[in-house]
């Protein structure tokens, strides 16, 4: 990925206003810089391109002209949205809103820059990588794998020129039950049916159980693509304060009592951004609060191979009650293997069945196969417990070069991803590095109601380079 340099050229035939305008145009359409993101001051901007602010002034107006900003008046310059957000309109016309509309929480913002950024970056330039690096993973057991499937000469036919199973491979789902019992879930292979990923499990399980104007508790921060899903699907979203503790309860007490919530959406294990995981009192709670509030709980395990089989979950406390279990290989296998899988109670797997019909026809039955594989002959097993050995390893590394660089932890590091806190707005600090080639992830992206911050999310498995830690202890200086 280009991300180009700090300085402009004096030697180029392009004036420097120009030029500047171009680099911050292409962020723009790359979806580096968000709709909504604040550009740099003026003077800012100046000091760090070593340019007049005239040039700069020059610059923005131009961005302007070709209607990629906006200018709030004794604010600064914004990346144009498609609609405007409650902060642009004049305060007469915000007066004139009803009291809900102006008490709603923004729409996420184009979630598609998470995707475009940190999935197709290269992991030696981006701290803010959302999977493990390539080189982690281990390509000779899948295409073993893909080999045996494609060999068994029982049903291996069927598997390459039909349809499959609408609930998925009979064989994968079998193995999937006994994966759940390991982790303490009782689920019959029944109850689990095979998806496009866990983002596909989510959907499903939003478009069977909710409609919209449905509210539903969020974990702030959290999952920025699950934020923008929910809010496209007509939901309203009720933020809960997570940190250090994990949830905040007595906020999701009287959310629960004032919005009467159909459902709350968290990751209970290895949270994203945070890496906490939920203590078994905490978890006992929320079962009480699902209880008395009369809500369902969709429980994310997106990262349950790099977590202990011990760790607290909700599904196996609540035996699938009111719980809904989602998970996936995306993040141990390959991102390039979209299998994931949900696991519910009897009366609500049947729903999600025939949803899935409608909206997939079916998953495809080579690669639940093949997954079935990778699970029956242990060497998944043996793959994550390798994986995780050297995380352990790349963490400890990336935590030691953070806490030189006097950043701080808001949680124990944990899992693959860390929440620190650098002391400066970390959306400028991106933009900054991305000048110098360093793709973070600012804390904007984490928050259900785009609230800039000092945080940012760190992989630990692609935050091992000195030199990054060098840049950022230089660009925040500058900054402060």
């Amino acid at each position: 990925m280009n991300t180009g340099t700090s300085s402009l050229s004096r030697a180029s035939s392009v004036p420097l206003a120009q030029q500047l305008a171009q680099r911050f145009a292409e962020r723009i359409q790359q979806r580096l810089l968000l709709p909504g993101a604040r550009l740099p001051s003026v003077r800012e901007c100046a000091r760090h391109h070593g340019i007049s602010p005239y040039t700069v002034v020059a610059a923005y107006d131009q961005l302007l002209a070709r209607g990629l900003l906006e200018a709030r008046k004794q604010r600064g310059f914004y990346v144009r949205e498609a609609t405007a957000r409650p902060e642009a309109q004049a305060p007469a016309a915000r007066a004139r809103q009803p009291a809900s509309a102006a008490s709603a929480l923004p729409a996420p913002f184009d979630a598609t820059a998470l995707i475009r950024g940190m999935f197709q970056a290269d992991a030696r330039s981006a701290p803010g990588l959302g999977t493990l690096p390539a080189e982690w993973l281990d390509l000779p057991m899948l295409q073993s794998a893909m080999r045996r499937v494609l060999a068994q000469s029982e049903g291996a036919d069927q598997l390459a020129l039909q349809y499959g199973e609408p609930g998925g491979d009979a064989r994968l789902r079998e193995a999937l039950a006994r994966r759940l019992a390991d982790l303490g879930i009782t689920a019959a292979p029944g109850q689990v049916i095979s998806t496009v990923g866990a983002t596909h499990g989510l959907d499903l399980i939003t478009r069977t159980l909710l409609k919209p104007g449905d509210a539903v508790l969020v974990d702030d921060p959290g999952w920025a693509i699950e934020y923008a899903r929910l809010t496209q699907a007509g939901m309203r979203l009720l933020p809960v304060p997570r940190g250090a503790a994990g949830p905040d309860l007595e906020v999701m007490q009287r959310l629960v009592e004032q919005h009467r919530p159909r459902m709350y959406v968290t990751v209970s294990v290895l949270h994203n951004p945070t890496g906490h995981t939920l203590s078994l009192a905490a978890a006992h709670q929320i079962l009480k609060l699902a209880e008395t509030g009369d809500f369902l709980i969709v429980e994310d395990d997106t990262y349950a191979w790099l977590a202990p089989n011990h760790a607290p979950r909700l599904s196996a406390l609540d035996g699938l009650k009111r719980t809904l279990y989602v998970s996936g290989f995306s993040k141990i296998l390959t991102p390039a293997w979209r299998v994931g899988y949900l696991a519910a109670s009897p009366a609500h797997i049947d729903k999600l069945t025939e949803l899935k019909l409608l909206s997939t026809l079916t998953t495809s039955p080579m690669l639940d196969r093949a997954v079935a594989v990778c699970l029956e002959q242990g060497q998944l097993r043996r793959h994550a417990e390798r994986v995780m050995a050297r995380l352990d390893a790349a963490r400890t590394r990336s935590a030691r070069l953070a806490l030189e660089a006097g950043c701080g932890f808001v949680t124990p590091p944990q899992g693959l991803f860390g929440w620190v806190d650098v002391g400066v707005d970390t959306e400028r600090l991106a933009q900054r590095l991305l000048d110098q080639g360093w793709l973070i992830a600012p804390g904007l992206l984490f928050s259900a109601t785009r609230r800039a911050g000092s945080l940012m999310r760190i992989n630990f498995a692609t935050s091992q380079d000195a030199k990054f830690w060098q840049a950022l202890v230089k660009v925040r200086d500058e900054l402060r």
